[in-house]
């Protein structure tokens, strides 16, 4: 079991979710994130004061999965996210120790789905 830990743009979010569906991936959890990479920000003028946002909007997508559709899931990601500049994201796999589902009290395989 694995955790696939996704961090990409907000705009490819619905292009990441197509690919993943289209893949047979249904269940992931998605929450919005702030962080900035190799881009570091940028800077802008609001009322003659200039302000430098190096934290950039991004969006998080956590998706537990079985060893099988791990790459599947990555595949999926890369294909809805990648635009081939900068800040298209990062993509982490964490091994998943234990999964236990509440309503039934199943864990590992099971549990995932």
């Amino acid at each position: 079991m694995k955790l696939v830990i996704a961090l990409i743009q907000p705009h490819k979010l619905e292009d990441v979710k197509k690919a993943l569906f289209d893949a047979e991936i249904h269940k992931m959890t998605v929450s919005a994130a702030l962080g900035c990479g190799q881009q570091r920000g940028f800077t802008e003028t609001y009322r003659g004061v200039i302000t430098e946002v190096n934290l950039l909007k991004k969006t998080r997508l956590e998706i537990a999965v079985n060893d099988e559709y791990v790459k599947p899931t990555i595949d999926a990601i890369i294909k809805g996210a990648k635009t081939g500049n900068i800040g298209d994201g990062k993509i982490f796999v964490v091994g998943l120790e234990k999964c236990i589902r509440i309503r039934t009290g199943e864990d590992g395989k099971d549990a995932i789905g």
